[in-house]
């Protein structure tokens, strides 16, 4: 009997090889330029939410690693520099903070 799971998702390059290699077949294609800018930012929320689960540092950092792999690709694909982006990066720090005060906002009141 023939077992098929499916995914339907953007997967690293040498996936292929790895499912291959256990004896698999799997099926794909390539995607074009649109579907691959999508799927990209698919991903990223697939790796923040495993992100969210992580249970230890290791496993944290194996998250960062994916998350930060597919911004880089994501930059390069929309042909971003890291200088612009750590520029627009500086101008939002100026203009509405960063993150290293560990504020954690509960409401706001309005009269």
């Amino acid at each position: 009997m023939i077992k098929i799971k499916k995914y339907n998702k953007l997967i690293r390059d040498k996936i292929l090889e790895i499912i291959k290699a256990d004896g698999e077949k799997p099926f794909w294609r390539i995607l074009n330029k649109k579907e691959y800018l999508e799927e990209i930012k698919k991903k990223i929320m697939e790796e923040a939410g495993e992100l969210i689960k992580a249970k230890n540092k290791e496993e944290i950092l194996n998250e960062i690693v994916d998350i930060q792999e597919l911004i880089d690709v994501l930059a390069s694909q929309l042909k971003f520099k890291k200088s612009k982006i750590k520029k627009q990066q500086k101008i939002k720090n100026k203009k509405r903070g960063g993150f290293k005060k560990r504020l954690f906002l509960i409401k706001i009141e309005k009269q």
